[in-house]
C-alpha cells in the first residue's frame, strides 16, 4: 500500500474547533493530488548516469541556452531533454502548481503538451525531438 501513494503530495489542513477556551475535537482533512509529471505524462530521470547519457547519444544532440525569461511553449512532438545546466520550473497551462527540473535531470515531454516555461539563471540543455513510436 506505501508504493501505491509513494509519488503523492499530501495537504493536511486543520479545521480547528475552539470556542471559548472549551476543548473541542479538531478535524484534519487531507487532500492527495497525482504529481503533475503523472497528470501530463512528463517523464523524468533524477540524475541521470554517465552509462544512460552514452546509450542514448546526449553529447550528439542539439544544444539550445537561455538567460532569465518565460517562455510560452507547447510541444507537437515528443521531446527528450537533459539538463546540462541551471534548472526550469514548467508550468502546464491552465494549472497553478509546477514541476522542477535541474542540472543533471533526463526529461520527456509529451507530444501535444503545453506549458509555460520559467528560468531564472542561465540555462543550457541538449534535446532531440523523437519519432512517433520511439520508446
Amino acid at each position: 500500500m506505501v508504493s501505491a501513494i509513494a509519488g503523492l503530495s499530501l495537504s493536511f489542513i486543520p479545521i480547528n474547533g475552539n470556542g471559548g477556551g472549551r476543548r473541542r475535537a479538531s478535524m484534519v482533512m487531507v487532500r492527495m493530488e497525482k504529481p503533475l509529471e503523472e497528470l501530463y505524462n512528463v517523464r523524468v530521470e533524477r540524475r541521470a548516469s554517465p552509462e544512460r547519457l552514452t546509450e542514448l547519444g546526449v553529447s550528439r544532440w542539439s544544444s539550445w541556452k537561455t538567460g532569465k525569461c518565460r517562455l510560452a511553449w507547447d510541444w507537437h512532438v515528443d521531446q527528450l531533454v537533459y539538463i546540462e545546466e541551471g534548472e526550469v520550473r514548467v508550468v502546464p497551462e491552465g494549472s497553478k502548481r509546477f514541476m522542477r527540473f535541474v542540472e543533471g535531470d533526463l526529461v520527456r515531454y509529451p507530444k501535444w503538451f503545453e506549458a509555460d516555461l520559467f528560468f531564472n539563471a542561465p540555462y543550457r540543455e541538449r534535446y532531440r525531438f523523437r519519432p512517433y513510436g520511439d520508446d
